[in-house]
């Protein structure tokens, strides 16, 4: 982009005026004297997509991130027309497209207000070095407008006055402000009067955005080629945007309720001997673990789809074993295949002519762990299909329960920009291009290749995929972790900002490598990680082991009881988790919110970054600054009870909270009904006979779920799940839950025990199901009672 705003005209060209305009039922053409072309496409009330070409035509219309299932159709559609512009108007939005030059201002239909205008609009840069275009768009910034978004970026969680770069990078040992890393993810959200707009850039080229940096009041982003194309979100609300984009973008399938355990892993457990050691010392310490992972020495010279006969013989033995123990194994497996004749899946690939070629024609070789490789071309259909098959052997016959895909950037080493070079060609499923288009989606279609490859061996349970590139719309394939970390206080504050930023980008289902992955961290350091990690939706330790062990054991007995602890209160929040990624699923609904996209009427919440909202009701902040006996945090509006003292605090301030090593704060929304499991090593070791709820007072009404199915495979789909819906009411002598069910799932357990908070009464008598029943037939005790069969309504009365 131009340095000033002096230099902003020369070498830039614009739309001129319109000289044709026509309808074709949700897509309207507006064509100008210069040849530019604008296809506006209402898909939504709310959501609204603008297309440009340059040339006259548009290119064939294909997305890798758009889901097929995105939602479409609105209720209102209005064209009319005066002198000056075009007014485009639907139930939730009005927007103006100017005759003279394209640009375009979109107000609120409801109070006509401004929500997001066109500076300079569209405008583009004939590039002769790339070929084709540099696309731009730049609008104009409102007064106190504040962005957020745009995937891993390690930054501050309000990104205004700041510029990125979106290209897919092998980032090790990254750094606060290190940009561009691993994800391009070109979506943002813009906050301003109380309402909020989204914007997914949706271009796989180099692209960048820039937030008020150049300019104080302009926000421009724009490509190194390809087509300014972007879809534009109305809220007004910030959750409201990011469901939109999510929806549009696509979200997975319930994972099964183990990938929603602890996870432990490591560069690398090898051999057999030492994984045995490791997952027997879980056992005995009696730390819950569901997974185990086997980085890349556990292959025969780094060949994927191999395993080293030296340190695993007989892996379906052993991975039997494990699972007979509660551990299911994750391998890791790399897009590199070794240049080697007397290996199958090199030799079947070269037959099938199935890897990257450079422009002239010879094959993309670069070096990784295993030394020299070709790289399958993921964009191919067929490539996509033989990747999946290569899956069989691991997962039907060996009996692997997840696969971790690593260097997908993809990673090359010891060349310039550690990556394929521009000129390497991709089918792009019919759509060839160079690298520059194809590179931001190389890691995403080999995340596709290889879910689907998970999906259809290891039937009918579902798969478990973890990806370290993405771009937007990877989320309907994998889970993802920040890559590779550092074992620093920063890291731990910029791994909360990362997955509270890929939530609001549309990506929930991640974590970070606990504890860091270069370096090797303190036991304070990894206790206050773990406390921040088991409150994100995928917990997994990781490290390099360059410089030691990173196991919970590691340190000392302190440091290993608060992390058992902590690890602990994550397998009982599990069905919490469950719920909440059940509304992810379902509902695009964030698993994780920033303060700001919880309550963005708070202005004080725009650049909070260190709390979150998990789920909806549970409130955390981590410590993140060594020798902490507390911090200062702030307590968003609504009353919140402190989950070590039940301690009733009233919001909208900022507050001092104690908390030792062994506590991290902990808030819970008054009126939430949490439910919780019993205490389990791994997922399905024990039968449930009961569940906790967690029942926190309010006076006034709150609304709580809980989803439940088999935990694994696909019944939920055909109507096998429960959905409680729990709707609370308290006044200042009577505390009533009632309680709707939905779904044909019968929980394996028949009591409830419900443990009451807050409750400013004595309990005189209870009724369930409108039926007086007596304290000791419920065990009434400290506020706690069971009750033995579900139920539809229980009151509790003073």
């Amino acid at each position: 982009m131009i340095l000033n705003t002096e230099l902003e005209y020369k070498g830039n060209q614009f739309p001129s005026n319109i000289i044709s305009y026509k309808k074709d039922v949700d897509v309207l053409h507006f064509s100008t004297a210069n040849n530019v072309k604008l296809r506006l496409t209402v898909l939504r009330d709310s959501v609204l997509r603008f297309r440009y070409t340059t040339v006259g035509k548009f290119t064939n219309d294909f997305s890798y991130a758009i889901d097929e299932n995105a939602s479409r159709g609105y209720n209102h559609l209005e064209i009319s027309e005066d002198t000056e512009k075009y007014i485009v108007t639907t139930s939730k939005l009005i927007c103006h497209i100017y005759k003279t030059d394209l640009r375009k201002s979109i107000y609120d239909v409801k109070d006509n207000s401004l929500i997001c205008e066109d500076e300079l609009g569209f405008h583009w840069e004939e590039s002769y070095e790339l070929g084709g275009d540099i696309v731009k768009m730049s609008k104009a910034s409102q007064n106190g407008e504040s962005f957020y978004g745009l995937g891993d970026k390690p930054e501050h969680i309000n990104l205004k006055g700041k510029r990125f770069e979106n290209w897919a990078t092998d980032s090790y040992a990254f750094g606060k402000n290190t940009d561009p890393i691993y994800k391009a993810i070109p979506f943002y959200t813009g906050l301003h009067n109380g309402k909020s707009y989204g914007i997914f850039f949706d271009n796989t080229f180099r692209t960048y955005f820039d937030f008020c940096h150049e300019r104080r009041n302009v926000t421009s982003f724009w490509a190194q080629g390809g087509e300014m194309n972007y879809y534009f979100f109305y809220g007004p609300k910030m959750q409201d945007v990011v469901t939109s984009y999510t929806d549009l973008t696509g979200t997975p399938e319930l994972p099964p309720l183990w990938a929603l355990g602890y996870h432990q892993c490591k560069w690398s457990y090898y051999p057999e001997s030492k994984v045995k050691e490791i997952t027997d010392k879980f056992r005995e310490l009696k730390i819950p673990c569901d997974a185990i992972y086997l980085d890349i020495d556990y292959m025969e010279g780094f060949r994927c789809f191999t395993w080293s006969k030296e340190y695993f013989p007989d892996p379906k033995r052993m991975v039997k074993e494990l699972a007979d123990d509660g551990f299911k194994t994750v391998v890791i497996i790399d897009p590199g295949i070794k240049i080697d004749m007397e290996y199958d899946v090199f030799k079947e690939g070269l037959e099938k002519d199935y890897f990257c070629k450079r422009a002239d024609g010879p094959y993309m070789k670069g070096k990784v762990w295993p030394g020299e490789c070709y790289f399958p071309d993921f964009t191919r259909p067929e490539v996509r299909e033989w990747w999946a098959g290569l899956f069989k052997e691991l997962i039907e016959d060996i009996g692997v329960k997840g696969v971790w895909n690593d260097m997908n950037e993809p990673a090359v080493m010891d060349v310039p920009g550690k990556s394929f070079p521009p000129d390497v060609r991709h089918d792009y499923d019919g759509n060839p291009c160079s690298h520059q288009k194809a590179h931001n989606i190389y890691g995403m279609q080999m995340a596709r290749a290889t879910y689907h490859g998970l999906k259809r061996f290891n039937y009918p349970k579902r798969p478990f995929v973890i990806t370290r590139s993405a771009y937007s719309g990877t989320q309907r394939y994998t889970s993802t972790w920040m890559g590779d970390n550092v074992a620093s206080w920063e890291h731990l504050q910029i791994a909360n900002i990362q997955a509270q930023r890929l939530a609001m980008s549309g990506f929930s289902f991640a974590g970070s490598d606990i504890g860091g992955f270069a370096e090797q961290p303190n036991g304070e350091l990894y206790a206050r990680w773990i406390q921040l990690g088991v409150f994100h939706p995928f917990c997994r330790t990781h490290s390099s082991g360059d410089h030691g062990e990173q196991e919970p054991w590691a340190f000392d007995r302190e440091i290993t009881n608060i992390v058992r602890k902590f690890i602990e209160i994550r397998y009982q929040l599990l069905p919490y988790l469950y719920t909440t990624f059940y509304h992810y699923s379902q509902d695009n609904i964030p698993m994780l919110k920033s303060l700001v996209l919880f309550d963005q009427e708070d202005v004080q919440t725009h650049y909070r970054m260190d709390e979150f909202i998990c789920g909806n009701q549970i409130l955390i902040c981590p410590i993140n600054e060594p020798n902490s006996k507390g911090r200062r945090m702030y307590i968003p509006r609504g009353e919140w009870y402190n989950y070590w003292t039940n301690e009733l605090i009233e919001g909208g301030k900022e507050t001092w909270v104690d908390a030792d090593l062994d506590i991290m704060p902990i808030f819970i929304k008054s009126g939430a009904i949490i439910p919780k499991y019993p205490i389990q090593q791994y997922v399905g070791e024990i039968q449930m006979e009961q569940i906790d709820l967690d029942v926190y007072y309010k006076n006034g009404k709150e609304d709580s779920e809980l989803y439940e199915d088999a935990n694994d495979g696909y019944d939920y789909t055909k109507g096998r799940y429960s959905l409680l819906k729990f709707n609370l009411v308290g006044n200042e002598d009577k505390l009533i839950i009632r309680i709707h069910k939905r779904g044909q799932y019968i929980t394996p357990y028949s009591n409830f025990k419900i443990n009451l908070f807050g409750l400013p009464f004595e309990v005189k008598s209870i009724k369930v199901d409108n039926e007086d029943v007596s304290l000791e037939d419920v065990n009434f005790k400290d506020n706690s009672l069971i009750v033995t069969k579900e139920f539809t309504n229980l009151q509790i009365i003073g």
